[in-house]
């Protein structure tokens, strides 16, 4: 081996390795904190205007007004007059932790080669050390969904909290639901000029593929209490809490007849749980949604309308038709830079917001919906008593960037450190330029 050659070629490695501090997790809580004062966004919808939030041993206590509690029964009082307090906001559909630098093959984990891989496993590639976590816990998103590409079928996603030694550590739920990328119906053809919808001519061949799989999987559930040395099926054992009703399947699809079609085929192959992610169109087949219990991943916001006739601010209302349709719904990040990029997330609410949802739906949909999506609302996604204290404090209204600043942040009621790669080079290079110092 030429070792000259192999240490140039990992000398920028070590640099970049050696000039960055990863934020070390924190300890379980051993004192019980009160936030006292300011207004808590519970994520039901309702506020609290001069509110207490009490935790212990990583669950919430007490929620109420400061007039009402009893300071004397915690160990630690935190003043948080003028303040806010949130739930964490959680990212579903996301690749944080799969993927690192875009540019670079080695540090991409989000797709295995196949099409139909239900048997793959998001959460045991899942990075608690990527650089970009502590960027995005900065904005006060403190969980996601972290879920797998490509392929028909792209695999299993989990539920994480960002703040972990491993991926055990940060699992709250290992496997959530499998993700199924439902074809394209139709496309646009052009000729001389002009521009007409046409029916792909591999549509039906591919939802054949799917239909056949998902009946090959019922099939398969036959063979449950088969003696331990028949032949096991990876792929067919990972489907079968689609059909139990333990797992949800994430379809994504954007268009109306995409979602009519994965709507009708929830009914055929009597799956339980359906999830429509992206969900353009969705809107245009409420009722359909509303009636067979779907609720759905909104695309995200921040993007130009998928046609050139759509109005310009279409998908800014999107939130709100749902809303006003009574379909169940939440944000999420989908697309182009989409890791680093998951720290927008809670000024796509404000976007929302600003677009006619009220405050506090706006904050429900990257808090409570989103939990509720997930089937984790038991434990997490509000402020309410019994529930995980994952929360944090800001300054100012965590939907506006102008204003977003965390003060506090805490995992299952775990102090958490919210310096991150981005503050330190502000740091460094203020002492450099005179730049005022950001704490």
């Amino acid at each position: 081996m030429n070792w000259k050659l192999f240490f140039a070629l990992i000398a920028p490695f070590a640099f970049i390795s050696a000039g960055t501090c990863q934020p070390t997790p924190a300890p379980e809580q051993t004192e019980s904190v009160l936030l006292l004062g300011g207004t808590a966004h519970l994520g039901t919808g309702d506020a609290l205007e001069n509110a207490a939030i009490g935790f212990r041993d990583g669950k919430i206590d007490y929620v109420g007004f400061a007039r009402s509690v009893d300071r004397a029964r915690y160990d630690e009082i935190i003043e948080v007059k003028g303040q806010h307090i949130y739930p964490g906001f959680i990212a579903p559909n996301s690749t944080l932790g799969l993927q690192e630098i875009g540019a670079v093959r080695a540090t991409r984990d989000d797709a295995e080669v196949g099409t139909f891989k239900p048997h793959v496993r998001s959460v045991i590639a899942f990075n608690t050390d990527s650089e970009v976590t502590p960027t995005v816990r900065t904005n006060g998103v403190l969980m996601g969904q972290i879920t797998p590409r490509g392929g028909t079928i792209s695999g299993t996603s989990c539920i994480v909290h960002f703040d972990g030694w491993n991926w055990e550590d940060a699992a709250l739920k290992t496997v959530d639901g499998i993700h199924l990328n439902w074809p394209s119906t139709h496309h646009r053809h052009r000729q001389d000029g002009t521009i007409d919808i046409r029916k792909r001519k591999t549509y039906d061949q591919q939802y054949q593929e799917i239909l056949h799989f998902f009946e090959e999987a019922k099939a398969y559930q036959a063979y449950e209490r088969a003696p331990a040395t028949s032949p096991r099926d990876l792929r067919m054992d990972a489907m079968r809490g689609i059909f139990d009703g333990s797992l949800r399947l994430f379809v994504h699809a954007q268009d109306v007849r995409q979602i009519t079609e994965a709507v009708h085929f929830k009914r055929q192959m009597g799956i339980e749980h359906l999830v429509i992610v992206g969900g353009y169109d969705a809107p245009l087949v409420a009722d359909l949604l509303r009636d067979n219990e779907v609720p759905v991943m909104l695309k995200r916001l921040h993007t130009l309308p998928r046609f050139a006739e759509d109005d310009v601010d279409m998908p800014y209302r999107l939130p709100k038709l749902l809303e006003d349709e009574g379909v169940l719904y939440c944000l999420q990040n989908a697309g182009d830079m989409e890791h680093m990029g998951t720290r927008n997330l809670p000024f796509y609410a404000g976007t929302a917001h600003a677009y006619g949802l009220t405050y506090e739906q706006a904050v429900q949909s990257v808090t409570l919906s989103a939990a509720r999506i997930l089937g984790v609302d038991s434990f997490c996604g509000s402020l309410e008593t019994g529930k995980d204290a994952t929360l944090f404090i800001s300054e100012g209204d965590a939907l506006d960037m102008r204003t977003n600043y965390l003060t506090e942040a805490f995992i299952q009621g775990r102090s958490i450190d919210l310096d991150n790669r981005q503050r330190q080079l502000y740091r460094k290079y203020q002492t450099k330029y005179g730049a005022p110092i950001l704490d």
